[in-house]
């Protein structure tokens, strides 16, 4: 296996774990259960039901749970055509980005305002941060880039 091919593989697999996490928040969100917390690690509850979970009403997990979709929809779709086999990458990186800033503020309400961590956020957060750093690091590699 290529390095190439291992970054995408390693983009797919932490995809899919983000998708996964934030697919379990939004359905807990929407079904108005608790987060299967380990009893004394972080307060799910605060955080979940909290005027920051929502915007406008849709869960916030919602909307991670579409940043993942939508990275794993670009990765797919790099083997289609040279466009995405070009630009793929380029949409990972500015959803990440994105993801990793709005993450912060997130952490930042959950320490400062909610004084509660909910464990499965900080996994979602991680996860976008590592989807940033592999984005650039094909980005440095020439892996994936526009060509000239």
């Amino acid at each position: 296996m290529n390095e190439r091919h291992g970054l995408r593989i390693a983009l797919l697999v932490v995809t899919l774990l983000g998708l996964a996490d934030a697919s379990y928040l939004t359905w807990i969100k929407l079904t108005n259960n608790v987060a299967s917390c380990i009893k004394g690690i972080g307060d799910c509850y605060t955080v979940n039901t909290s005027p920051y979970s929502e915007f406008h009403g849709i869960p916030i997990a919602i909307f991670g749970a579409g940043a993942y979709l939508l990275i794993l929809i670009f990765l797919v779709a790099e083997g289609i055509n040279r466009f995405w086999q070009e630009n793929a990458n380029l949409f990972v990186f500015a959803i990440s980005l994105f993801g990793v800033l709005y993450s912060m503020y997130l952490t930042y309400i959950e320490i400062a305002v909610l004084k509660a961590i909910c464990p499965f956020c900080v996994a979602s957060a991680l996860a976008m941060v590592i989807l940033l750093i592999l984005s650039i690091v094909r980005m440095t590699q020439g892996h994936f880039m526009p060509s000239t």
